[in-house]
């Protein structure tokens, strides 16, 4: 007899967001553990995370992730209020966090997450420090990966 194996929902991407790559210029990326309730870690197993507008914030020399959705699960526990759209500690080194706190310090730089991921049997948000992009770069950055697309689906009919 051979133990089956144990699947395990728990690996790789939890949430994306997309929306950043397309809005900013992305900079530098940190890695930063989330401090989580019970019922998020759950959720998050399940894939209910949304990481649209996004960002994080520093407050009293702390760094907070506010608007990232976590939507409870049915089963979720009734005597604990669960809220969606709570702000979530990051836990970062002292460095990253100077480093982020002296960039966003200047005019159109910010920080926003851009993944969640599990890292072992850890959570992990993937933040970045970011530059907003005018309508035109935008324009350009659209153009440029029709065109990269265009191209490898004329390399794959000429092959």
């Amino acid at each position: 007899m051979s133990k089956a194996k144990k699947k395990s929902s728990s690996t790789g991407t939890i949430a994306l967001n997309k929306r950043a790559k397309y809005d900013y210029f992305v900079d530098q990326k940190f890695e930063a553990g989330l401090v989580l309730s019970g019922w998020e870690v759950k959720s998050l197993r399940e894939g209910k995370a949304q990481l649209v507008d996004s960002f994080v914030i520093i407050h009293q020399n702390e760094a907070w992730l506010v608007g990232a959705r976590i939507t409870p699960l049915l089963s979720a526990s009734t005597h604990v209020v669960c809220e969606p759209m709570r702000q979530r500690k990051l836990l970062l080194n002292r460095k990253e966090l100077d480093r982020i706190i002296q960039v966003t310090e200047q005019k159109g730089k910010t920080c926003a997450a851009m993944a969640l991921y599990w890292k072992g049997n850890k959570i992990k948000c993937e933040v970045a420090l970011v530059t907003g992009k005018k309508e035109h770069d935008k324009r350009d950055t659209e153009r440029d990966r029709d065109w990269s697309r265009d191209k490898e689906r004329l390399m794959k009919h000429s092959a």
